[in-house]
């Protein structure tokens, strides 16, 4: 994966990466030691956070990101996206997932990456 150059590129790549179930990708798209905020008001890293993730590609299906709002300040940027994931999940329930994000990445030497991922904004 090359890096990324322009922030608003960021989320589509890590929807790709999630539609395609590859978590490696969806991590190299993050700091190292990235803050994931799995649900409202829990922050994870590391090895958690991989966890957490792995539970959303668990379900097996796609997400949909729009970018909302971009903003950049030197290195530092705050993105607000709408995403959801709905249909039939592995166990044959319902699944509507959805939300809006305020996360934060940091640009590097590598490109824009994840600092922060909050998927549920301010919820």
């Amino acid at each position: 994966m090359s890096a990324i150059q322009n922030l608003t590129d960021l989320h589509p790549a890590w929807a790709a990466a999630f539609n395609d179930a590859d978590l490696e990708a969806m991590l190299a798209l993050a700091e190292a030691d990235q803050v994931f905020v799995p649900a409202p008001g829990v922050a994870v890293q590391g090895e958690a956070a991989s966890g957490a993730l792995q539970q959303f590609l668990g379900l097996g299906l796609p997400i949909s990101m729009t970018v909302r709002h971009a903003f950049e300040s030197g290195e530092i940027g705050l993105v607000i996206v709408d995403w959801t994931i709905s249909g039939t999940g592995p166990d044959g329930s319902e699944v509507n997932l959805a939300g809006a994000t305020a996360d934060v990445a940091r640009r590097g030497a590598d490109g824009w990456k994840f600092v922060i991922d909050n998927p549920f904004g301010t919820a």
